[in-house]
């Protein structure tokens, strides 16, 4: 499985893609800039230690892969999604995108749809699945081990939610099924709340961690 990462030059991009990488995957890491793509990519290839990701224009790297991540500021989030809409029909779109207000970096903007997932959803039309993931998973979480911390999986496709936490799990995380697009609201909501412990504890990987489940209860 091909896995095409939009915004993947960025540090939640660049995470995933080289820790995909190390685990056997193919990454194609997107950018508004080929050139900057490129450089990422071999700077994961070689810290990967063999070839895995290639480097193109997100609308190149989004018709090309098979599952397409989108690690993108929300306010860049509409034109892409315009942008790449033709090149993701048929396949499933997982969002890491956080409507945080730019101007108040601890605060939610009100978006259309409720939620970044749910307006990407309307964006791309019903040809595509969205799904969101990632949002609560700081990049300094995903460079490191990620001990400890779950990934909570959202979306209206139930099959589309599977896919998505075997990737998870390819990564070496707890994949959370968290249900239907309309609870994205939630877990976009938590990434605010983990920001603000971050502040007041002074750290940079606050996570969150799904108690009460075994360890079979992965999806």
């Amino acid at each position: 499985m091909r896995i095409a990462i939009v915004g993947g030059t960025g540090k939640e991009g660049r995470a995933l893609a080289l820790r995909w990488a190390r685990a056997g995957e193919d990454v194609i890491v997107g950018s508004r800039m080929v050139e900057r793509a490129g450089e990422t990519a071999d700077t994961i290839n070689a810290a990967a230690g063999r070839v895995a990701a290639t480097g193109l224009t997100n609308r190149e790297a989004a018709a090309a892969g098979d599952v397409v991540i989108l690690t993108v500021p929300y306010d860049s989030q509409a034109d892409i999604l315009r942008e790449i809409r033709d090149g993701v029909q048929g396949k499933v779109v997982v969002t890491a995108v956080v409507p945080i207000d730019g101007k108040q970096p601890r605060r939610l903007r009100d978006v259309p749809g409720d939620s970044a997932t749910e307006e990407a959803q309307a964006l791309l039309g019903p040809g595509v699945r969205v799904v969101a993931a990632f949002q609560n998973v700081s990049h300094t979480k995903l460079a490191g081990n990620g001990a400890g911390c779950d990934v909570l999986i959202c979306g209206d496709d139930p099959d589309a939610r599977r896919t998505v936490a075997a990737l998870v799990e390819r990564l070496g995380f707890r994949p959370v099924d968290a249900g239907p697009a309309r609870n994205a609201r939630v877990v976009e909501g938590l990434t605010v709340l983990l920001l603000h412990i971050n502040r007041e504890y002074k750290s940079t990987g606050a996570g969150i961690r799904v108690t009460g489940l075994s360890e079979t209860d992965r999806h």
